[in-house]
């Protein structure tokens, strides 16, 4: 069952049973020009209350006080808001190759889920991304006091409005031609809902504001998904039998809530990327089809990650029973500007100390797979839930983006995560929409 983890045991979310750490498997997979970058190379830590992954028990070594700093901002970023921080006294320091400053000042990280799923859609239109961007900000103009806030909104929505506008003839012809037909219906729907927006603002009617945005934005979104034209690429020969998710799916977990007189139960939506970590979806997907999960208790909430998905018995992961062998998926992490994912190493070892992750740890609800931390390809079943906003850092400039592979967000009723609390039962897990993307289910194979 999970456990709470001590800095001076193991690595805050690894899975949470104790297990014997294994060779990794040569499951190194990434673009020929930076396959000769791969080295293991870890920098010194100053750890908070919540020690970060891949922690290194040998003794310490001297660092300099510029080094301590900049290592003290990258953990920051995800602990803002936790209480005094507690120094370990053991930092290992072995080759130290700092990030470049410019990652921690590059501007204030993306925090909406609805948003970092939008811009991690494997498209290039610049048309309905400048559509996009100002019905977005609407979420920082609200935030502004008095009548600025309706000013502000005013001009987000004059601009989207004028970009839709300008953009529609390049925005109709970046939609897949399988999906054009609904892709131009859906922006006749938002074109009459930016002009009912519009109206809304004349008549100053703030409170009505917020939810018209969320619509507009999910057809936004819609329209965007409308221009992938199938899957953009293909997965390494080693992984493409296990399941895949090729695209996106949406599921709703149940969650019963004990000992909690203001909540009963709660249903969390979460919607699974594909496009971005085909491999891990896949697995959790194929899991949830198994009705693996249901029935599961949370074994880990502490106020930094609620995390469950470890079964019963002395297994760390989910056995298969037409193989009566583990199952586990590779380290998968898809950065911004690759046309596939890494495989099997995180972007510390790869030495990518910029590279920004396509689904990073910027929001509240960031679901990710956990492992030994010792092995980059041992998670099996084991995940969980980021509850934790990204303050002060961009992604990849935090303790996790890069070493864990995040392949979902909860994206309604997300902030009920904060009250669940261990023993709490995950009564189910149901697909909502998505199942025909997943390939190769093993949940179908009938064990003889």
């Amino acid at each position: 069952m999970a456990a709470f983890i001590s800095c001076h045991a193991c690595s805050f979310l690894s899975t949470s049973k104790p297990v014997t750490p294994r060779i990794p498997t040569n499951h190194y997979r990434f673009p020929v020009a930076q396959r000769s970058a791969w080295t293991r190379k870890l920098g010194p830590r100053c750890f908070s209350q919540y020690p970060p992954p891949f922690q290194n028990q040998k003794k310490a070594k001297s660092f300099s006080l510029k080094e301590c700093a900049i290592s003290i901002a990258l953990a920051v970023g995800l602990v803002t808001g936790v209480p005094a921080m507690d120094w370990c006294a053991d930092a290992y320091a072995a080759t130290p190759a700092l990030p470049d400053l410019s990652v921690l000042i590059s501007g204030p990280p993306i925090k909406d889920p609805g948003a970092l799923l939008r811009n991690a859609l494997p498209i290039d239109n610049k048309a309905i991304r400048e559509v996009q961007k100002p019905l977005e900000d609407i979420s920082e103009s609200l935030k502004l006091a008095g009548v600025k806030a309706l000013d502000s909104v005013e001009r987000n929505v004059r601009q989207a409005s004028r970009a839709l506008k300008q953009g529609k003839s390049l925005i109709i012809a970046g939609l897949a031609e399988s999906k054009k037909e609904n892709g131009v219906e859906l922006l006749g729907k938002l074109e009459v809902g930016m002009d009912e927006l519009e109206q809304i603002v004349v008549d100053r009617n703030r409170d009505a504001i917020a939810p018209k945005q969320k619509e507009l934005l999910q057809y936004v979104g819609d329209v965007e998904e409308d221009m992938v034209d199938g899957f953009p690429y293909e997965v390494p020969e080693e992984y493409q039998n296990m399941p895949l998710l090729k695209g996106r799916a949406t599921v709703d977990m149940k969650v019963k809530v004990k000992d909690n007189p203001n909540l009963d139960e709660c249903v969390l939506r979460i919607v699974l990327d594909g496009y971005n970590a085909p491999v891990t979806s896949g697995n959790f997907l194929d899991l949830v089809e198994r009705h693996f999960y249901d029935g599961m208790e949370i074994q880990r909430a502490d106020g930094f990650v609620v995390q469950t998905g470890d079964p019963e018995g002395p297994a760390e992961g989910f056995i298969d029973p037409s193989t009566e062998k583990p199952r586990t998926v590779p380290l998968e992490i898809m950065v911004e500007g690759e046309k596939i994912p890494f495989y099997g190493a995180t972007l510390e070892e790869l030495g990518l100390y910029k590279a920004q992750t396509k689904l990073p740890f910027n929001a509240f609800g960031t679901m990710a797979m956990a492992r030994d931390e010792f092995d980059d390809n041992s998670a099996s079943s084991q995940i969980f839930w980021l509850l934790k906003e990204s303050e002060l850092t961009p992604s990849n400039a935090n303790i996790l983006d890069g070493r864990y592979a995040v392949f979902g967000y909860v994206t309604e009723n997300e902030i009920l995560l904060a009250d669940l609390k261990v023993g709490d039962v995950i009564e189910s897990i149901q697909v909502v929409s998505g199942l025909d993307n997943l390939v190769n289910p093993s949940y179908k194979i009938v064990a003889g």
